[in-house]
């Protein structure tokens, strides 16, 4: 006989009827799907076998095992033929009389899919009693299920059953099966495996991220504000704002008080299932069987039910007035039709509704006739023009029913008129079915119309409005769920459908969507959003523009995340070109300024800066230039160097060029700046402010490509100049290099051929014809010039910062105005200042200006602007009667110095210097000679070895021989720093005999200033110098001198070089001293000292007992040490013996665990 399915529970019992000899899988496996066995099978345990205990997991779903003994026992009930039906109530009341309970669930699930739920089974898994903990141990075999026999349970899973985040969260980590057994439990039954406090699993990250977001939003909705913000700061890892943030694909559920009342779940409505017990005899049924109770209304308390009514209350109220609104729309646009009908002969717009769309079971006859006398009743909400394809059947009735074939074609051209559209032709059959009954058989076609998504689908747009209707609908529910990497992607569909869309609200909808389509857009991201906003404004309009997408900038403004802030930024300078003039001067512009004083990242300022620079570009409200001059030392006073180098690049040659076109560039910029640059001067003479100096000169010097430009466009030749094909082409040097485009002369002007043009006039105009007339370039030279080198005068000279600051203002004023102009116009008034004379020797004699920063800056920043050989005799020929006239007037060399400083920087200057120098060695007097030698210390650190060999060495040597002893001291410090610099032995051996002779030859003995210049200098050097020189050299010869200075009578003398070996002493502590240098002369060279500032300087006397203290603990600290690291030597080399036995002893093993826990056994 052959088998019958128990689980075949088709919808259509003769399909059952049609089998009778087919065999049939016993089970249909969750996980595998594998067939199961016949019945027979040596593996199908009697139907009165003892009932297993199965626990409910899960990681697990009935076996194949135990379905097959399912199917067995349920088979082995049956003693009819294959033929006879075998009730589902028999099967499930068997199931659960042996404890096949995954197996019963599963068939009472399957039962729910096909809408046909049995009472037994839904009674039995929606009774918690019946899966009730008790003692642990299994129920005895003859205990029943009937009597509510327990069953031993396992932790189900714990999930947030509304938004069932187990079956479309990302989170990979979930097993295969779990995820199959979760998803075939009806949410239902899964409420009641974990209604149980003691199952719950401990909560997954997702479905804290889930519910901590809608804990936040119902916070915030019921105005727990507070609390909302402590939650959001103790979750601080997550984005309130955002749902996508959480991290699941799907859409945003309902909030906590939507989730409430639903209980989690949207429970199937009863009219929409079947009762399959319905016509089961109770006879049928087994003697030992469970009899069926009565079926359980679902129970709801009365405050549940009352407050279900309130809010079906409170929605009908809702539906009411939109019903209202929508039948005066309605009235509205039928009125209008009749107005267009009686005005224009022509037919109307094309409108692609269907007839029979609004009253899907009028008779077509009744339809026809409405079509042919009215409008369509109720219009789309959207204005749209759709085929609504759920209305085919409709329109297919008209056409078939054999009552209106001979009326049907007068009355489709009365409708086809009023559409617009001619009718859609099909093929009918022959037949003469009723309208009734056609509708009913389509009606077993599968589509789904009653769904927002259903309505989207059944409805085919046919016109570019109804298109974008189309898109504004569904965009919304098309974002959340695209990934966040491939977002980009939508950018062109939102925005042709936010340009295109008819309803302002959507529109707004859909921007807002665009600013917030990725959470922390990256740079090509944001240029992806900028590109679509510009070509949206250029689509626009300025008007849309302001009204649209400026609101979505300003609600992003002070956004969490740095990036959306940048995009904001952005946006207002790509936006500028196409807003209003009063609103890119007004709104934008305060937007941009409160962004640059409140936002603390660097890169958004940085942007702001950029876009407050293309505002500038263009403006044309001339009140504004007080607030662009504000912004822009605003700017130029930020902290981040990126932000100041943007203002250098954009803002400044923007709002140049604006001030150029007001005539303010010469009149009132450029002398705000030098007023500042004054007032700081005077109010610094205690201590200038460097950086605020620095922001100021640096201002100015970008300002000189405008100035120049200035200067060309109102010279007398501008109208003379012509573009033609012979203009030479500019020189590649002829201007410095730009900071950016903006600073482009070229760009400035305008185009490179008609710069070239006006360079040919304007030196022809200097050096032919003069400046008569030239306003511009008379004020540069009368006023500029002359208050710049007064400037220049007043700093101080030791500051290397502000001589290099005013240096490369000179250098790129005197390159960007051209040789002419600097050989008549800037070199004159530096030299009438100057007057440089071997008479003028006296300091009082007006040489004061000497020792100024004149000096320097003359030097660095107008003779090194061109470097042809006259130029470098300019050069040669300055610093020499410089240093000359210093020497001789005993003045200060401050200014010589700076001037060597900073020329030695560039190495292409130092043979230039080293020619300088040579003069001052081979000059007649002495003083100039020791003004070389000292200025040979503040080359040598720069020059390279070779030069110092070739160089400096000889002329080094040269003046240590000099007849004048003070020539000679004076390149001791010089032959310091070459030991600290240079590592080629030969020349430290020549340098270290020079050094010892002016120790050891008797001649120098008594030679205090001597003496007091290589104390010094070794104090100087000796931290830095090579090591063996420092042991060798430097420290013994201090321990001679302060030997020495202990038998020196000269009181004076005596505690000058005292006073300067501790500080020589105090340098060189710091330093690595070996043991045998600590104990023979570090620690005896301190003892003399000591003895000596205990007699002349006692507060002295107690820093060295400290520092004699700490060298001797150290030289017994280092004792201790070498014997513990002979002991420590000898102990490694017994650890090492042991190691190596240990390693030996291991690499006999094999890879057995057992083995190798034998090693560590204790012997016996």
């Amino acid at each position: 006989m052959a088998s019958v399915n128990p689980f075949d529970v088709s919808d259509s019992e003769e399909e059952a009827e049609r089998r009778p000899n087919e065999t049939v899988d016993t089970e249909r496996s969750p996980s595998e799907g594998a067939p199961g066995p016949p019945s027979g099978s040596p593996f199908s345990p009697p139907a009165d076998a003892e009932a297993p205990t199965l626990m409910l997991s899960s990681n697990r779903t009935s076996p194949s095992g135990e379905a097959t003994s399912v199917s067995a026992a349920a088979t082995s009930t049956m003693t009819g033929s294959a033929e006879t039906r075998v009730s589902v109530d028999i099967i499930a009341a068997q199931l659960l009389r042996d404890q096949y309970i995954l197996t019963a669930l599963e068939f009472h699930t399957e039962l729910l899919e096909a809408g046909r739920e049995l009472p037994r089974l839904r009674d039995y898994f929606s009774n918690p009693g019946n899966f009730e903990r008790q003692s642990g141990t299994p129920p005895a075999k003859d205990q029943g299920l009937g009597s509510g026999g327990p069953l031993n349970r396992a932790g189900s899973i714990s999930t947030l059953d509304s938004l069932d985040f187990a079956r479309y969260s990302d989170d990979g980590n979930r097993e295969t099966d779990e995820r199959v057994a979760e998803s075939e439990v009806p949410s239902q039954e899964r409420k009641n495996f974990k209604s149980s406090p003691e199952i719950q699993e401990p909560i997954r990250p997702l479905e804290k991220r889930a519910l901590n977001f809608l804990v936040n939003e119902y916070l915030l909705k019921n105005e727990y504000k507070l609390s909302a913000i402590t939650f959001s700061d103790e979750n601080d890892d997550q984005d309130f704002e955002l749902w996508d943030d959480v991290g699941l694909n799907i859409p945003k559920p309902p909030d906590l008080l939507q989730l409430y009342r639903n209980g989690g779940s949207v429970l199937c409505s009863p009219r929409d299932k079947v009762d399959a017990s319905v016509g089961v005899v109770f006879g049928d049924l087994p003697g030992n069987c469970v009899s069926r109770e009565p079926q359980k209304k679902p129970d709801l308390s009365q405050q549940q039910q009352s407050e279900v009514v309130q809010e079906l209350e409170y929605q009908l109220s809702l539906l009411s007035n939109e019903k209202q609104s929508l039948v005066e729309q309605i009235k509205k646009l039928q009125s209008e039709i009749q107005t267009l009908k009686r005005s224009v002969s022509s037919p109307p717009p094309p409108s692609l509704e269907l007839c029979s769309q609004n009253s899907p079971h009028l008779s077509s006859s009744s339809t026809s006739k409405a079509c042919s006398t009215n409008p369509p009743s109720v219009p789309s909400l959207d204005n749209g023009h759709y085929l609504d394809i759920r209305g085919v059947s409709e329109a297919e009735n008209d056409l078939v029913s054999p009552s209106t074939q001979n009326t049907s074609p007068p009355q489709q051209q009365t409708c086809n008129k009023v559409t617009g559209q001619p009718h859609v032709q099909f093929d009918q059959p022959n037949r003469k079915l009723s309208p009734a009954f056609q509708q009913a058989l389509l009606s077993f076609c599968r589509m789904c119309s009653d769904s927002r998504l259903g309505a989207e689908v059944s409805r085919i747009a046919d016109s570019e409005e109804s298109v974008m209707l189309m898109l504004g609908r569904c965009l919304p529910h098309i974002v959340p769920n695209v990934l966040l990497a491939k977002r980009e992607e939508l950018i062109p569909l939102i925005l042709c459908t936010a340009c295109l869309h008819p309803e302002p609200k959507e529109r707004d909808q859909l921007l807002h969507i665009l600013f917030n389509l990725i959470k922390r857009p990256d740079d090509e991201q944001r240029q992806m959003i900028l590109t679509g906003c510009v070509a949206f404004a250029r689509h626009v309009g300025p008007t849309r523009v302001e009204a649209e997408l400026l609101p979505q900038c300003w609600e992003q403004i002070n956004h969490k995340y740095p990036e959306r802030r940048l995009l904001v930024a952005e946006a207002c300078g790509a936006l500028a070109p196409y807003l209003p003039k009063e609103i890119r001067s007004s709104l934008v512009l305060s937007m941009l300024q409160q962004m640059l004083t409140e936002d603390k990242a660097d890169m958004v300022r940085e942007a702001v800066v950029k876009s407050l620079g293309i505002i500038m570009g263009y403006i044309d409200d001339s009140d504004k230039y007080a607030q662009g001059c504000e912004l822009m030392l605003l700017s130029l006073g930020d902290p981040s160097e990126r932000v100041v180098n943007a203002v250098h690049q954009v803002f400044i040659p923007a709002f140049a060029a604006w001030t150029l076109e007001l005539g303010n560039l010469h009149t009132a910029l450029i002398p705000s700046l030098l007023a500042r640059i004054e007032k700081l001067l005077t109010q610094g003479e205690h201590g200038l402010d460097e950086h605020k100096l620095h922001v100021f000169l640096s201002a100015l010097q970008s300002l000189i490509p405008p100035l120049f430009a200035v200067v060309l466009q109102n010279a007398p030749f501008t109208s003379r100049a012509k573009l033609h094909e012979d203009i030479p082409a500019i020189e590649v040097t002829r201007f410095p290099r730009p900071a950016s485009p903006l600073q482009d002369m070229a760009i400035i002007i305008g185009s490179r051929e008609l710069l070239s043009s006006l360079l040919l006039l304007y030196d022809h105009q200097l050096e032919h014809e003069g400046t008569t007339g030239w306003e511009s370039l008379l004020w540069v030279v009368n006023q500029l010039l002359p208050q710049l080198i007064e400037i220049v005068g007043r700093i101080n000279v030791t500051s290397s910062t502000c001589v290099h600051e005013f240096s490369r203002f000179f250098w790129r004023l005197c390159r960007t105005f051209g040789k002419i102009f600097t050989n008549t116009k800037v070199k004159p008034q530096f030299q009438e200042i100057l007057r440089l004379s071997e008479e003028n020797v006296d300091a009082s004699a007006g040489n004061g200006i000497l020792t100024k920063a004149t000096v320097p800056i003359y030097a660095t920043g107008v003779l090194t602007c061109y470097n042809q050989e006259e130029d470098r005799k300019l050069l040669v020929g300055f610093l020499e009667d410089v240093m000359t006239t210093l020497s001789l007037s005993h003045a200060s060399l401050d200014s010589l110095k700076a001037s060597f400083v900073e020329l030695g920087a560039n190495p292409v200057y130092h043979e230039l210097l080293l020619t300088v120098l040579w003069y001052g060695v081979v000059h007649t007097s002495a003083l100039v000679r020791c003004t070389a030698a000292r200025m040979f210390e503040l080359l040598v650190k720069g020059v390279n070895e070779t030069l110092v060999a070739q160089r400096v060495v000889p002329a080094l040597i040269t003046l240590s021989s000099d007849p004048e002893i003070s020539v000679r001291i004076a390149t001791i410090p010089a032959f310091g720093t070459i030991m600290e610099t240079v590592t080629q032995k030969e020349l430290l051996e020549r340098v270290k005999m020079q050094l010892a002779s002016f120790l050891e030859d008797p001649q120098y003995q008594d030679q205090h200033s001597l003496h007091i210049e290589i104390i010094r200098t070794f104090g100087r050097v000796g931290p830095n110098a090579e090591p063996r020189f420092r042991d060798d050299f430097v420290l013994p010869h201090l321990h001679k001198l302060a030997l020495a200075n202990n038998s020196q009578s000269v009181e004076s003398k005596r505690i000058d070089i005292a006073i300067h070996l501790f500080e020589a002493y105090s340098a060189l502590s710091c330093c690595f001293i070996s043991e045998e240098v600590m104990i023979n002369h570090f620690l005896p060279g301190l003892r003399c000292l000591h003895a000596d500032m205990e007699q002349l300087s006692p507060e002295h006397e107690v820093i060295l007992g400290s520092m004699i203290k700490e060298c001797e603990i150290k030289v017994e600290n280092r004792g201790i040490t070498d014997a513990q690291g002979s002991i420590s030597i000898a102990s490694s080399l017994v650890g090492e013996d042991a190691k190596t036995k240990f390693l030996s002893k291991m690499g006999q093993l094999t890879t057995s665990g057992a083995m190798l826990a034998n090693v560590f056994q204790r012997k016996k």
